[in-house]
C-alpha cells in the first residue's frame, strides 16, 4: 500500500475557520488572536484521523510577494487589505505546525495552490498518493488517479466529500483534465477574473462534454461554429466567440506551478508527542488531544492534557464544551 501525503491549504483552512470561529473570540494567554490557529489544528487532527497520512504538508500563500498579481494587475485587485487580526493568525498557524514538526511551505512569489500542485505531480515518485485539503474549488483540477481533493465545507471534515475522477464528473460534469477549461469558462469573481457572458457551470459543462476542451470549441467557431451552437445555442456560441483573450488570460492566471521544492520526507508521522500535547495545551483543545496524540504521536496511551483553565490560564470568553456533546471523531481509516 502506497503511503499517503495529506497537502493543506494552509491560508484556504485559516480564512474559513477565522470567520466560522469569529464568534468565540478564543485569544492566547498573552491575549492574541487565536481563533482560526485552533480551528485549523481541530480539522487537520480530524482530517488526519479520517485519512491516515503517512505525512503532512502545509502551504501557505507568500505573504510579501506575488509573480502573479505583478504579471496581472486585475488579480485579486478587488480584495480588501487583510485585518491584522487575519494576517495576525496566518503567521502565528505556520509557527505552530513548524513546532509541531509538520512541514511548511511558503513559495517565494508563489500561493499555497502551487505548494498542492507541486505535492501532488512529486507524490508518485515517492510511491505516495496525495490528499489535497481545502475549502476552495481551484484544486479539482489535480484530481488524477494518484490525487483525491478532500473538498471542506460546512459540517467541517466528516461532511467534505473525498472529490475522486469519478465524483468529480458526477459533480460538475466535467473530468478533472477539463476543470481548467471548466473554470476558466466560468471565471472567479473573488479571484476577480470575469468569465464568459452567460457560461455557468451547466453551460460551461455541457460545451466541454460537447466539444471535449474549449480549444476544439474555439476551433469549431472558426470554422463555423457548428457543434458549439448544438451544445449551447447561438447566443452563447456568440459570446464564447468574443472570448478568447478573456478565456486565455483566465487560464494562464489558474495555471497552478507544480515545480516547488518539496521535501516529501519532511512532516512525516509521528510527531512528537510532547510538541503535540504543548500545542493542545497553548489552544485549550483538551476534547481534540487525544484523537491528535493518536493520530499525530501515534501514541495510543498518553491521557489527554489537561484543559488551560485548569492551567491557571484564562480562556477569553470560550465557552466550555463537555466531551458528552463533543465526542472525539471516529477512527475509521479511508485509503486512497
Amino acid at each position: 500500500m502506497s503511503r499517503v501525503v495529506l497537502a493543506v491549504d494552509g491560508n484556504s483552512i485559516v480564512h474559513r475557520c477565522f470567520h466560522s470561529q469569529a464568534r468565540t473570540g478564543f485569544r492566547s494567554v498573552d491575549g492574541r488572536p487565536r481563533w482560526a490557529v485552533r480551528g485549523l489544528l481541530s480539522q487537520l487532527v480530524a482530517a488526519a484521523d479520517r485519512l491516515a497520512p503517512d505525512a503532512i504538508v502545509v502551504g501557505f500563500d507568500d505573504p510579501d510577494a506575488s509573480v502573479r498579481r505583478e504579471r496581472w494587475p486585475q488579480y485579486k485587485a478587488q480584495r480588501a487589505e487583510k485585518l491584522g487580526t487575519l494576517v495576525e493568525q496566518l503567521d502565528a498557524a505556520a509557527e505552530v505546525l513548524r513546532a509541531l514538526g509538520i512541514a511548511v511551505v511558503v513559495p517565494p512569489g508563489w500561493e499555497a495552490d502551487d505548494v498542492l500542485a507541486s505535492v501532488a505531480r512529486q507524490a508518485p515518485a515517492a510511491g505516495a498518493t496525495t490528499v489535497v485539503m481545502t475549502s476552495d474549488r481551484d484544486a479539482f483540477g489535480l484530481i488524477d488517479d494518484h490525487t483525491r481533493v478532500l473538498r471542506i465545507i460546512n459540517g467541517g471534515v466528516d461532511a467534505s466529500p473525498l472529490l475522486t475522477p469519478d465524483r468529480l464528473v458526477t459533480l460538475l460534469g466535467v473530468h478533472p483534465g477539463q476543470y481548467p477549461d471548466f473554470a476558466a469558462l466560468r471565471g472567479d469573481p473573488s479571484d476577480n477574473l470575469p468569465g464568459v457572458r452567460g457560461f455557468g457551470p451547466r453551460t460551461a459543462a455541457r460545451l466541454l462534454a460537447a466539444l471535449g476542451g474549449a480549444e476544439e470549441a474555439f476551433a469549431d467557431l472558426d470554422a463555423g461554429g457548428t457543434r458549439v451552437v448544438a451544445a449551447v445555442g447561438p447566443a452563447c456560441a456568440a459570446r464564447l466567440a468574443g472570448s478568447r483573450a478573456s478565456w486565455e488570460r483566465n487560464r494562464q492566471v489558474m495555471a497552478m506551478r507544480d515545480d516547488v521544492e518539496i521535501d516529501l520526507d519532511a512532516g512525516h508521522l509521528p510527531l512528537p508527542v510532547d510538541a503535540v500535547r504543548a500545542a493542545f495545551v497553548a489552544l485549550d483543545l483538551p476534547w481534540t488531544a487525544a484523537t491528535a496524540l493518536r493520530v499525530l504521536a501515534h501514541d495510543e496511551t498518553a491521557p489527554p492534557p489537561p484543559p488551560r483553565a485548569l492551567l491557571g490560564c484564562s480562556t477569553l470568553n470560550w465557552p466550555h464544551r463537555s466531551s458528552r456533546f463533543w465526542p472525539h471523531q471516529g477512527s475509521g481509516v479511508v485509503r486512497v
